[in-house]
């Protein structure tokens, strides 16, 4: 008897399984699905909404010399860390309220008596998240609401700046964009929301188109995607706050370093002001 085992007989192979088997099964795609929807909605997430400029530098924004427009000539190039100003640096103490020189990195609140139009509110800043939220909290607590509320913003969040403006109009409360006062990007959708709106022949009001920023997490289709559908939310509030949403135009036909700033026959025939003023 032979010391080494015999080994057992090899099992003929069978035929060739058919590529469909080597697919992955239908549970295992629905969790990949579910994977990548989760994937995109944290970015949406972690997006700080459509149409936000970011301020440069953490000095503050800074006010800067800008010739005046005219008909015909009406484009400024554009920095989120700088307000246009005719005055310089050093702005004399004159107008219903003094403009600060530099602006906060946030929307911040504070209360100015005026003889020309009562207690008036001045907002000053960028635009950012969370600033529709501190207005109310801020609003709340006044021992009674302003008489007006005056805007000095280089813009920022679409989405906070059509809440602001929202709640103004809750309020029957009147805008202002003083002498010299900037009101630029998103900030003219808070404007829109008072119910008289008075614009000085010296301020600065301007628009451009929404901000991309080439670094989001989200893909670029969506991210057009998202700022198509904003745009479409503008022009809807626009109506709703009593402006012609043809005002958009300009916005659309702008690029986002560079603003298009309105002369008066604009700003009145698209009715963003109803009052204008020296």
């Amino acid at each position: 008897m032979s010391a080494e085992t015999e080994a057992p007989p090899r099992e003929a192979a069978g035929p060739p399984r058919p590529w469909t088997d080597r697919l992955p099964s239908a549970r295992t795609v629905l969790r990949l699905c579910l994977l990548g929807q989760a994937l995109v909605a944290g970015a949406v997430l972690l997006e700080t909404g459509w149409g936000v400029i970011e301020t440069a530098g953490r000095e503050g924004i800074e006010t800067a010399p800008v010739p005046a427009v005219s008909p015909g000539d009406q484009r400024r190039p554009f920095s989120p860390g700088q307000v246009p100003t005719r005055m310089g640096p050093e702005q004399p103490d004159e107008g219903p309220v003094r403009l600060p020189q530099t602006l906060p990195r946030r929307l911040t609140f504070s209360m100015h008596p005026t003889e020309e139009f009562g207690e008036v509110m001045l907002v000053a800043g960028a635009i950012d998240e969370g600033a529709a939220a501190r207005l109310r909290f801020y609003l709340e607590d006044l021992p009674r609401p302003p008489d007006a509320v005056a805007l000095h913003s280089p813009g920022g969040s679409v989405d906070e700046a059509l809440k602001i403006g929202r709640r103004l109009r809750e309020l029957d409360l009147d805008t202002l964009a003083l002498p010299d006062a900037a009101c630029l990007s998103a900030c003219p959708y808070i404007l829109a929301g008072g119910v008289e709106r008075t614009v000085s022949r010296t301020a600065w009001v301007g628009l451009h188109q929404h901000y991309y920023d080439e670094n989001t997490l989200l893909p670029a289709f969506l991210a057009v995607e998202k700022i198509q559908e904003g745009q479409g939310k503008v022009m809807e509030y626009l109506a709703e706050m009593g402006v012609d949403p043809l005002l958009m135009t300009h916005a659309l036909r702008t690029p986002p370093e560079d603003m298009y700033l309105l002369v008066e026959e604009e700003l009145t025939r698209y009715r963003l002001a109803t009052v204008m003023a020296p």
